[in-house]
């Protein structure tokens, strides 16, 4: 009855025949496939309420620090060895419809010789690019080789959202260079805010690849290492290409303030041009404008033109005196 109530919580568990190829497993072949030393993988759905309880008895052998990680509500990317066996905690991008792929998404694994127990919490696509590889034969022969595929699996789905990524970065660049505006400011702030969160997740595995290159684990050998060796080379470039967004989209916004603070000064200088010329015909003006005895002109029907001929003669001045000064 306990068997039967927790084994929905199972999303899939496989027996790898360590020819690449795995056998979907079912019910009570889970747990005893899992005791068994035949290497066999387990994918449980961490939400679930029963999942603790199935780990605490299908499991028992795994340490309550290791059991209490592989549960946590909040994880970050880390390895920790331990008695022979390995957890570890990865992300992959968010690739989930209306999803937003710098919601990172974690897989937190136990990793021995005979049993590899996989937890997440949301749908992680290179957990299912895993599944389609062993259905075809393709997949991982070891658990050596299993961390191998599945961390290539999430570096690989990255690619496309970093290349993405850029190519917004290239977009507003050009964008700022062509036609500045202030509606290019939250596109750029949101392409820093997406490279600052995917560094924070992606930086750490650049260190978890690089233990694994370094492990002295027995079943870790000198082949599987050369393959973390090409994960930890692609998610070095990927922390490069994010530190080169993040300070490009930064050289992009200061810019569009250049830009746009160059504009602000232009239409400034213009209507400081603007009142300067008609600062003294202003003047002038106000002056003849004071409805008082004794003005000259006062009755005489050319005054007005004789006035506006003399304020034009100031205008003409005034912009001889300013192209001279430089000021336009």
């Amino acid at each position: 009855m306990e068997s039967e109530m927790t084994m929905p919580q199972i999303l899939f568990a496989y027996e790898l025949d360590g020819k690449g190829g795995g056998k979907a497993l079912k019910g009570e072949n889970v747990a005893k496939k899992i005791k068994s030393k035949t290497l066999a993988w387990v994918h449980l759905d961490v939400n679930a309420p029963e999942t603790r309880h199935w780990l605490e008895t299908q499991c028992d052998y795994l340490d309550p620090l290791v059991l209490d990680a592989l549960l946590a509500h909040e994880t970050r990317p880390r390895v920790m060895e331990y008695q022979g066996g390995m957890l570890l905690n990865l992300r992959g991008v968010n690739l989930n419809e209306n999803a937003e792929a710098e919601d990172m998404v974690s897989i937190r694994i136990w990793i021995d010789p005979h049993r590899i127990i996989s937890l997440q919490r949301r749908n992680l696509k290179a957990v299912k690019d895993l599944v389609n590889e062993l259905e075809e034969g393709k997949g991982p022969s070891g658990p050596a080789d299993f961390l191998a595929a599945l961390s290539a699996n999430l570096f690989l789905r990255m690619e496309k959202v970093l290349t993405d990524l850029d190519s917004r970065t290239d977009d507003i660049e050009e964008a700022v260079l062509d036609k500045p505006d202030t509606d290019e400011r939250e596109e750029i702030i949101d392409i820093r805010r997406m490279a600052i969160v995917l560094r924070r997740y992606i930086a750490p595995q650049k260190d978890i690849m690089s233990h694994l290159c370094l492990s002295e684990i027995p079943w870790i050998e000198p082949i599987h290492k050369h393959k973390f060796q090409e994960n930890l080379d692609r998610v070095t470039r990927y922390v490069e290409d994010l530190d080169a967004i993040r300070e490009r989209a930064q050289i992009v916004k200061d810019e569009l303030i250049n830009a746009l603070s160059d504009r602000l000064n232009r239409n400034m200088y213009v209507l400081s041009i603007v009142a300067a010329i008609f600062l003294p015909l202003g003047f002038i003006t106000g002056l003849l404008g004071i409805n008082v005895g004794g003005m000259p002109g006062a009755n005489d029907p050319q005054a007005f033109w004789i006035v506006f001929g003399l304020c034009l003669m100031i205008l003409i001045l005034q912009l001889l005196l300013f192209r001279k000064m430089k000021w336009f």
